[in-house]
């Protein structure tokens, strides 16, 4: 894997792995500020590397009267007194060209959505904003294709590139994870991120908005912490009924300090065997 950069913290192949956390979408500033302070503030997290993760803007909803967001200027200002007075990265959807630019004055991740991971513009745009770049593979890609997307971002001056596994569309509304494609987009020479909760969606199961299985998250991130992969993305919230934006498939926030727990043990067991099997091997 090559290294990579966010903001000032390097990432490699030994650097504790990494977390991106945080509810679906801002609701307000209050609510981002001290869920993002709560997750810094868990032992486990000490841990990991931490990306705050709130949605300025959702434009993927099921109904055109869904939650969206504050929009892009209030929301990067909420994130930007994140950034400030919890001291972690923040991490953010883009959703055009256009966008990119006054994002990444505050992001230090841009995160292409998985519906768009195939826009060459918005990918090239994202690489040329100097910030890391977290691409969402597609529901409809292959491990393989999602190479490309990578490869557009490096073609395009990007070199801190991420790749993150959401689950593959499997029938009408329902994901599948195939744990063959870590491996297979590890060899793309990125950091792949299992996004726990997203693969674990139901879209537009409950008409004008998406299900989800949160009860299985934890099964989830231990099983991809032990393949492995280089990180976890898990949507929280304390009360996720009370959700503006995917209620059904965040993680209570009560739950997530022992879903970090087992899968770290999970990813020291399976860095130490990888590195036993390439002394081995003589790699």
């Amino acid at each position: 894997m090559k290294s990579i950069r966010i903001r000032d913290i390097t990432i490699d192949e030994n650097a504790p792995p990494i977390l991106i956390a945080g509810p679906c979408v801002i609701e307000d500033e209050t609510s981002a500020l001290q869920l993002a302070d709560q997750i810094a503030s868990l032992p486990i997290v000490q841990k990991y590397t931490f990306v705050f993760k709130a949605s300025y803007s959702k434009d993927n909803r099921s109904s055109s009267v869904s939650y969206r967001g504050p929009g892009l200027e209030q929301g990067l200002e909420i994130l930007d007194k994140v950034k400030s007075k919890v001291g972690c990265p923040v991490l953010s959807d883009v959703h055009s060209s256009a966008e990119v630019g006054p994002a990444a004055e505050v992001l230090d991740v841009i995160q292409i959505p998985a519906f768009m991971s195939r826009q060459t513009s918005l990918l090239e745009a994202a690489a040329r904003s100097g910030r890391a770049v977290n691409i969402k593979k597609g529901q409809f890609l292959s491990p393989q294709a999602a190479g490309l997307a990578v490869d557009k971002v490096r073609m395009a001056g990007g070199q801190d590139v991420l790749l993150t596994e959401r689950g593959t569309t499997f029938g009408y509304q329902d994901l599948v994870v195939d744990f063959r494609s870590f491996p297979r987009m590890r060899a793309f020479g990125c950091p792949i991120i299992f996004d726990v909760t997203h693969s674990l969606q139901k879209p537009s199961e409950l008409g004008d908005r998406s299900g989800g299985e949160p009860e299985l998250a934890a099964t989830m991130a231990r099983a991809a912490a032990a393949v492995p992969c280089d990180g976890l993305f898990v949507e929280t919230h304390p009360e996720p009924s009370t959700a503006r934006s995917d209620a059904a498939s965040m993680l209570p926030f009560a739950e997530l300090s022992r879903l970090l727990e087992q899968s770290h043990q999970l990813f020291v067991l399976a860095r130490e065997l990888c590195a036993s099997e390439h002394r081995i091997l003589g790699r």
